[in-house]
């Protein structure tokens, strides 16, 4: 693995921020859609402003942890 320092940024890099960046978004969005069709309000208020919480419940049901 190359370090880059400094210059603009390579493909790579805007790839795997990208992909990283989709891959949380649909986990929150999961976890947002999950709750409201299934009558889960308050889990739907803490994934709604907390973040970090939508991100692990969306993972967590699309690998049926719950």
């Amino acid at each position: 693995m190359r370090r880059h320092i400094g210059g603009p940024m390579t493909f790579s890099t805007m790839g795997m921020l990208l992909s990283t960046s989709l891959f949380i978004y649909a986990a929150w969005l999961t976890s947002i859609v999950f709750c409201a069709s299934n009558g889960l309000h308050n889990l739907l208020i803490a994934a709604a402003m907390f973040f970090p919480v939508g991100v692990v419940h969306g993972v967590g049901i699309w690998f049926g942890g719950w």
